[in-house]
């Protein structure tokens, strides 16, 4: 049969536009506009550090301000961010986040730096993080914080501005230490927009001295690396720590935003930082 070539011609330049649009189309759904919600499939994990670079993060410094780090208080070296704690500040990601199970590994490295140098080692992941860079004290953009600090990892803070806006709702004991409630899981719940909810086990003779080390302490020694998983499943935070649930809370405001990672007075190393997704919560 003899065909006429012609005749097909519309049709291929039809097919391979279409081709073209739906290749476009997949490759800008893996590449979310900085500060948008990444929408991933339930059970994806996402290296939120690559193990090479910062690629996917920017620093903010405090009185420097976003990408501006002359000190490299922010570096990566041999697979590892490390973080020199020499000025206070943060890397946050780009991208907004939400249900998801947010996997570190950490440890402690020996310096500290002044106003914090005789003090506990402190340091922490703030997530929902939502606002302008350094609007919490100059510092970090509001948001919930999952403390890590030697002593008291596992913590929990509202890093708000005071409003509604932030907050969370958590089961408590009977009795505070100091100031701060104490997580407690058969306890009454109370809603807090700022301050900290403490991990169940953190000593009650506390106290913000370097090396300090409590009876119950999860975390492992100076120097050896520890696991935190930060569980944000719709309105709720689960911390654990080393395997164990150390904190919970519910009725968490916001749910969803950006991750930061604190500088604050001492060193301290990652070397794993993976977002696994979860289903997203019907309303």
């Amino acid at each position: 049969m003899v065909v006429n070539k012609l005749f097909f011609l519309p049709v291929l330049i039809l097919l391979s536009l279409s081709l073209t649009g739906v290749t476009e189309n997949r490759l800008l759904s893996h590449k979310p506009a900085p500060g948008d919600a990444v929408n991933k499939t339930a059970d994806e994990t996402i290296k939120l550090f690559n193990g090479k670079n910062l690629d996917g993060w920017y620093t903010f410094i405090k009185d420097r301000g976003r990408d501006k780090d002359p000190k490299d208080v922010f570096t990566v070296r041999d697979g590892v961010i490390h973080i020199s704690g020499e000025e206070w500040g943060c890397i946050t990601s780009n991208n907004e986040y939400e249900n998801f199970s947010l996997v570190v590994e950490f440890k402690w490295g020996g310096k500290t730096c002044e106003p914090r140098l005789n003090n506990a080692r402190d340091g922490g992941i703030l997530i929902h993080s939502k606002g302008v860079d350094g609007g919490y004290s100059g510092t970090w953009m509001h948001g919930i914080e999952c403390q890590i600090i030697e002593g008291g990892t596992g913590d929990m803070l509202v890093v708000g501005d005071g409003s509604n806006n932030f907050s969370i709702t958590c089961p408590v004991a009977a009795e505070k230490q100091k100031s701060s409630y104490v997580f407690n899981k058969n306890g009454d719940k109370v809603t807090i927009h700022s301050g900290r909810i403490n991990w169940w086990g953190r000593d009650a003779d506390w106290d913000d001295i370097k090396d300090f080390r409590g009876k119950q302490d999860i975390e492992k020694p100076l120097g050896e690396w520890n696991k935190m998983e930060c569980i944000a499943d719709g309105k709720n935070i689960t911390i654990y720590l080393n395997g164990v649930l150390v904190n919970h809370a519910e009725n968490v405001l916001p749910s969803s935003g950006r991750i930061q990672i604190q500088s604050e007075g001492a060193e301290i190393l990652f070397r794993r930082v993976d977002l696994t997704m979860l289903p997203a919560k019907k309303n």
